[in-house]
């Protein structure tokens, strides 16, 4: 069984610039990201970029540590999983902003994981 994957996407009245990063700012994640309930950079970083590392955990109570492998304002963003919960064999993530028209801008949420045996004899339920 390969990855499964899972897509959202949404319209914001703003620009690409103040979407991304307003979605990047850590201060903020938890007043617009209603699926965690904890969310740090870590390892001393202050701000998101290539390379940095976040500690996040769902409202389910599952934490994982993600790196940033891309960061390109205000375009795209992805993250890999580096540590996490044993069910997930891998999980990337990434975040693109297209404006739309002006101050209208198209966000597309992708995310793609593994499960490890036995968990993904589920995923063809």
């Amino acid at each position: 069984m390969g990855s499964s994957k899972f897509t959202e996407k949404i319209e914001i009245k703003c620009s690409p610039e103040v979407a991304f990063d307003y979605t990047q700012d850590y201060e903020q994640r938890l007043t617009w990201d209603t699926f965690l309930k904890k969310a740090e950079l870590i390892e001393g970083a202050k701000s998101a970029e290539v390379g940095v590392k976040a500690y996040c955990i769902a409202n389910n109570g599952l934490g994982m540590v993600t790196e940033y492998v891309s960061f390109n304002r205000p375009r795209a963003t992805a993250i890999k999983m580096t540590k996490g919960p044993f069910l997930f064999k891998s999980f990337l993530g990434s975040w693109t902003f297209k404006e739309v028209q002006p101050n209208l801008t198209e966000v597309i949420f992708l995310y793609s994981f593994q499960l490890r045996f036995p968990f993904k004899l589920a995923t063809g339920f």
